[in-house]
């Protein structure tokens, strides 16, 4: 069953195509039944079935891709947009939770695949959804902004936002049901996922010139209420609620994986992964699964382990879960380590404090209360000993993972066979982001270093929201496309980067009209030249290639390799993005006057 034959890069390397081709089956119209860029939740429709998309789900997954496609992997921004346009259309769909006209039906959970209402029984309505897709799409968004292509943001997606934070800055103070649909009251995960919406969707608003007042006024009070779950030792996760539960929870700490910010440090307000609350907290959730699964029997004290949801957990037999072990590698565990590890690297020092003590006596028993510099061997032997805590909950991963990398909603709590929903999409999407964290590629801030003391006393007030239907579609599909061409190809002073190809907007292969790249963000570590070839016939397909000119002015180096193939994208998109890395082997220099000289003006065939 598992694949414990290879170390752990060489089992991330080998999983993550695997995760990210299955989360793509996962979405219409590759998911036979279901509308275009509806995203399922998996393919099981019997014990149980989850033939369903779910909003929070969905928005989850769509944040992972939305994330790999800002950090290169253009391929996938087609799914994003047909995301957005079936998420336009989900908006409008009147359900058991109400309509559109008070925002109500934004907090229904689940829909069925065919964009229509779910009409059952289930836990609802349940308010972490909007947030969730707010914070997604305004992470597209902003990189839509970089771009240019704000009218695409302004008619198309802010809409859609805009409900959504209307919806958080009118419901957050009323319960609801949490993110594993059973308990009706207030939910951690859902408050912090909804203060990081409001916190960021004031900021996007007034980039883009348009206003969010609840935001505003609602985002210090949703902090305020935060607070309360804290009670000195762990986060209690649910209040408000009658479960009897005794509060240890995945739940709170999935609130801190998706409210991580790389930029706040290691802040208690926000509960940012590398905070003391939120280690302490980690420590009290894990010990708590510790002697309660047999697949942990021979794991130590401070050592990874299997984690599921919450102690007193039922559903079918109550087992750990792939999406808390993926979303952290397992039980959001490790993503949060990860996260940590990036803060305190990035603030330069190590606080230990009463709070967080226990945590790291769990990693080094002699470890004592103070603040350790980067240059100090306590800061060094730390953070070294979270990484190979964190890389522990991989090996649990890869031990529990199946050989042809199948990723299931739970796996057994005694032989660690899978069990419930097979091919579950969160599992995969959330397999995608640890690893990216694993690599310390992480997020854009959203701003959690800018909030600020939440009032000394909290109000429970709310803002009245005004919702309108967004615009299902764009207008009509875009017939040209801007297309920005990336490459990364370091480079001396005096020399520039064009790509050429065989088309005339990139000079026929002419060397002396290519397309001339900018190295405007260029840095040493990232060696980026950019370029826009705009009004690109949509659907037209060519071939081209980079080459760089000489201090000289005549000498011109071509990339190695076949020629690269590209099509212009056909739908909504105005403006798409092809990143790149200069292919080195094989380059071919060549001076072109002489070869002008000769009535060569061309690089014709390459």
């Amino acid at each position: 069953m598992a694949r414990a034959a290879a170390g752990l890069d060489g089992f991330v390397a080998d999983e993550r195509p695997i995760a990210l081709q299955s989360v793509l089956s996962n979405i219409g119209i590759n998911a036979t039944g279901a509308d275009r860029g509806v995203i399922v939740a998996s393919p099981s429709k019997e014990n149980p079935d989850y033939f369903y998309t779910w909003t929070r789900d969905s928005a989850l997954t769509a944040k992972m891709l939305i994330d790999a496609f800002i950090a290169g992997d253009t391929s996938l921004q087609q799914q994003i947009e047909d995301y957005i346009s079936a998420e336009a259309i989900l908006q409008t769909v009147a359900n058991p939770s109400g309509d559109l006209t008070d925002g109500s039906n934004l907090g229904e959970p689940k829909f069925e695949v065919n964009s229509t209402a779910f009409t059952g029984p289930w836990g609802r309505p349940q308010r972490d959804g909007p947030a969730l897709r707010a914070t997604a799409l305004i992470s597209y968004s902003r990189w839509l902004l970089l771009y240019g292509d704000k009218n695409n943001v302004s008619s198309k997606i802010w809409p859609i936002i805009s409900n959504d934070l209307s919806y958080v800055g009118q419901y957050w103070n009323q319960t609801g049901f949490d993110l594993w649909e059973e308990v009706d009251g207030s939910s951690f995960f859902t408050l912090a996922v909804q203060h990081r919406a409001l916190v960021e969707g004031q900021a996007f608003a007034e980039r883009i010139g348009k206003t969010c007042t609840a935001c505003k006024t609602q985002a210090p009070e949703v902090l305020c209420f935060l607070q309360a779950f804290w009670n000195g030792a762990f986060v209690t996760s649910n209040i408000n609620d009658q479960s009897g539960r005794n509060g240890r929870d995945s739940n709170s700490i999935l609130g801190s994986i998706h409210t991580f910010d790389p930029e706040a440090g290691c802040d208690d307000l926000t509960f940012q992964p590398c905070s003391s609350r939120a280690l302490a907290n980690h420590k009290a959730v894990t010990d708590s699964f510790r002697s309660l699964y047999a697949v942990n029997s021979d794991r130590a004290q401070g050592a990874a382990v299997a984690v599921g949801r919450y102690t007193e957990d039922v559903y079918f037999g109550g087992n750990p879960w792939c999406v808390d072990m993926s979303e952290a590698l397992p039980a959001a565990k490790l993503y949060q380590l990860y996260d940590a590890v990036y803060q305190i690297n990035r603030t330069g020092f190590l606080l230990i404090d009463a709070t967080s003590l226990p945590f790291f006596q769990d990693l080094d028993p002699s470890v004592a209360i103070g603040s350790y510099p980067a240059s100090s061997e306590v800061y060094a032997n730390i953070t070294s000993a979270i990484r190979k805590y964190a890389d522990g909950y991989v090996s649990v991963v890869q031990e529990y993972t199946p050989a042809d990398g199948s990723l299931a909603e739970q796996y057994s709590r005694t032989d660690g066979l899978p069990l419930s929903a097979a091919e579950l999409t969160w599992s995969y999407a959330a397999f995608i982001t640890a690893a990216a964290r694993r690599s310390s590629v992480v997020p854009a801030s959203w701003g959690a270093s800018n909030v600020g003391a939440p009032p000394a006393t909290c109000s429970g007030t709310s803002a009245p929201g005004t919702y309108a239907p967004p615009p299902l579609e764009c207008s009509s599909n875009t017939s040209t496309v801007a297309v920005t061409f990336d490459v990364r190809k370091p480079t001396t002073y005096g020399e520039t980067v064009f790509v050429s190809g065989s088309i005339v907007e990139l000079g026929k292969w002419d060397t002396s009209r290519g397309l001339e790249l900018q190295a405007s963000r260029y840095t040493s570590s990232n060696p980026l030249w950019s370029g826009t070839a705009g009004s690109l016939a949509a659907g037209e397909s060519f071939e081209y290639k980079y080459y760089k000119t000489g201090t000289d002015g005549v000498t011109v180096t071509f990339e190695g390799g076949a020629n690269r193939a590209y099509t212009v994208p056909e739908g909504c998109a105005r403006n798409v993005v092809q990143v790149d890395t200069w292919q080195e082997q094989n380059e071919l220099t060549m001076n072109m006057e002489e070869k002008r000289r000769r009535g060569d003006d061309g690089v014709s065939g390459w």
